[in-house]
């Protein structure tokens, strides 16, 4: 087929940028298409005009100009809900240094989710590399909850110091009880520095995700790693987790691994509080109406277990005190948050793009009422040929005008007072 023959018409053109927006490989887009037509000859482009035209028109974006929109996004966020807040540092050369937002139910939600705090950095952005954060809590059902997202160039100390104070100003300089993160030390003097009363605390789940690359360069690692599991996961108080993790390190003739030896024994054994036994020593003070299970439910999930409830009932104690009534599984509690709507945008699409796509969404259904019979075909065959004959009339009547062009039209005009910001206009935004 010849260059000058072949041409993307409109619908494949808002197809294949569908595609690329769902991450759909070029190849089976292409191949979607094929099928569709019937084989490759009716096609009237071939996989390289594809190819091209995501190159040119789909992909083809710096950094800098990502940087901007990602900008006006969050402007157009805070403009749909004042309580949406952002802030944005940016490089010299226009690009994100470090980035973070929380919607206004994430603000709403910390209210009653704020004593112990998720942040994982375990994520990269695919493009610019850029490091993605995420602060996580725990609702009322158990369930993570999002509580503010974070882009970062590099993880260094001041990185996490802007980070963690950006979102104590944001949560209303409410700082968690609990903090739990990687094993990262830059992290670690951040939160040192902007949350000196939070207690910091290793996640029990990245530390056990590294024990198979850690340890798989001694003989019989698989033992290790099982012992391992059995130390962290059965010791369930302090001085057994001692015992246990000593004789563990002799056995094994482990001594000596720099990491084994970087986790102190309360940052590990605290973390363990979900094991199960067949016996509990269960402690209460009738003076103080303290109660104490060995299980450690109660300082794991905030629910006092059955051991400390049976003891309780034996001591025919008719009122369990209100310090055991956490505020988060009270059904009293109106929980604001859940009547905030999350905030999201809508795309951004060149003005032809939109209108092409409203006519599709519109003539599918006229489509398919008339497929249902042969004279209701005919009907919207007829009334086709004479839309397309007026359409055609006028355009020919206002040719040479400007009138029709709108392919060129700036698809960001409603927010024209915007599109000149500078670094300053978005950095203390919130």
């Amino acid at each position: 087929m010849l260059k000058q023959h072949r041409k993307l018409s409109m619908s494949i053109r808002r197809t294949i940028e569908n595609n690329e927006e769902a991450g759909i490989r070029p190849s089976k887009t292409y191949q979607s298409f094929v099928a569709a037509a019937g084989g490759h000859r009716e096609l009237n482009f071939i996989e390289k005009d594809m190819r091209n035209y995501i190159t040119r028109e789909v992909r083809n974006v710096s950094e800098q100009e990502d940087a901007k929109e990602f900008g006006k996004y969050l402007l157009r966020m805070k403009e749909k809900n004042p309580n949406f807040f952002f802030e944005l540092e940016l490089e010299e050369d226009q690009s994100i240094k470090l980035a973070f937002w929380a919607d206004a139910r994430s603000r709403a939600a910390f209210e009653y989710f704020e004593d112990v705090i998720s942040f994982d950095t375990t994520y990269n952005t695919n493009r610019y590399n850029l490091v993605c954060g995420s602060f996580v809590g725990v609702n009322h059902h158990g369930q993570s909850t999002l509580l503010g997202c974070s882009l970062m160039k590099n993880e260094e100390i001041e990185s996490f110091k802007w980070l963690f104070q950006c979102w104590l100003h944001c949560m209303g300089e409410n700082a968690p009880k609990g903090f739990l993160t990687d094993q990262c030390a830059s992290m670690k003097k951040a939160l040192e520095a902007c949350m000196p009363t939070t207690v910091h605390r290793w996640c029990i789940w990245h530390i056990m995700k590294k024990i198979p690359s850690k340890l798989n360069g001694y003989k019989g690692h698989a033992d290790i790693e099982q012992e391992m599991s059995q130390v962290v996961w059965n010791s369930h108080s302090k001085d057994s987790f001692d015992r246990n993790w000593n004789d563990f390190l002799l056995n094994f003739g482990l001594a000596d691994n720099k990491w084994l030896l970087g986790y102190s024994v309360y940052e590990v054994g605290e973390q363990v509080s979900s094991s199960i036994f067949n016996k509990f020593v269960v402690t209460y003070n009738s003076v103080a109406a303290e109660v104490k299970c060995q299980c450690l439910l109660f300082e794991s999930r905030g629910i006092l277990c059955r051991h400390a409830l049976s003891v309780l009932s034996f001591e025919q104690v008719s009122q369990v005190s209100p310090r055991y009534i956490l505020e988060r599984w009270s059904k009293k509690v109106k929980r604001r948050h859940t009547h905030i709507k999350s905030s999201h945008d809508e795309p951004l699409m060149e003005p032809r793009s939109k209108r092409f796509d409203q006519l599709v969404f519109r003539s599918q259904n006229i489509c398919e009422f008339a497929s249902e019979s042969e004279e209701l075909t005919a009907i919207l065959h007829r009334a086709y040929d004479n839309v397309m004959a007026e359409m055609e009339s006028l355009k020919a009547k206002r040719k040479g005008t400007s009138s029709l062009s709108h392919e060129d039209g700036n698809p960001l005009t409603s927010f024209k007072a915007r599109q000149g910001f500078e670094q300053e206009d978005i950095q203390k935004i919130g």
